[in-house]
């Protein structure tokens, strides 16, 4: 790499020169802003809607017992707008809202193709109590998935820290349920996941007026730097 080459780089923007790797011939190259909307509102809003319709099912709102009506929600909503978000943290650098966004994405996509009769998924169990204990299985996976996502958040985003913990009880009631059979517990599942709905709504709605220059309130988040 000559002194012209290097200069020229600098000069473009792509690279940084460092003297230091002139020997082994390696670029520094030098992280650029994204332009990109923050797509964290999206992402907390699929996640919001879908859980509270689910919740709503579980905790036996309306005398609805069938939960097909979730599939088309689960799909499009919590999963497709959801696996979108998270793609479009990467190149804003946000690796947490990259992973959670992309990951409930298809946790939401995965449920979907449980309940798609055409799946095949459920009539595959001819047995009903290891079909419940295997969805407690599924939930249960979920339910790890949800606590190793609070380590990260849980010194610098109480919102998060938050939805993420009540999340996490939900999960855990759900999978209970599974595997007693008790639908009480369900019903519990369902209410809790009803309030995580509601946290996930208030922390999209804060995340919305943030990106406006001059909002009419701000919500706190106990967000630290």
């Amino acid at each position: 790499m000559n002194s012209h080459s290097s200069s020229d780089n600098i000069e473009k923007g792509t690279i940084e020169y460092n003297p230091r790797a002139e020997q082994v011939q390696e670029p520094v190259f030098v992280k650029r802003p994204s332009t990109i909307a923050n797509p964290g509102p999206a992402g907390v809003f699929a996640f919001a809607s879908s859980t509270l319709l689910l919740s709503l099912y579980n905790a036996g709102a309306s005398e609805v017992h069938t939960p097909n009506v979730i599939i088309g929600m689960a799909v499009f909503t919590g999963g497709l707008v959801q696996l979108l978000a998270g793609m479009w943290e990467f190149p804003r650098g946000n690796v947490f809202g990259a992973t959670a966004f992309s990951l409930y994405g298809s946790f939401w996509m995965s449920y979907a193709t449980i309940l798609i009769p055409g799946s095949g998924i459920l009539t595959a169990y001819t047995n009903k109590e290891e079909l419940a204990h295997a969805l407690g299985l599924y939930l249960t996976v979920w339910l790890i998935v949800t606590v190793m996502f609070i380590l990260p958040v849980m010194k610098r985003h109480v919102a998060f820290t938050v939805l993420l913990s009540i999340l996490c009880v939900t999960f855990i009631l759900l999978a209970v349920a599974e595997f007693t059979g008790n639908h009480n517990i369900t019903k519990a599942g369902g209410i809790t996941g009803i309030v995580t709905g509601a946290v996930a709504f208030y922390i999209g709605v804060g995340e919305f007026l943030a990106a406006e220059a001059d909002p009419i309130f701000r919500l706190p988040m106990g967000m630290r730097r």
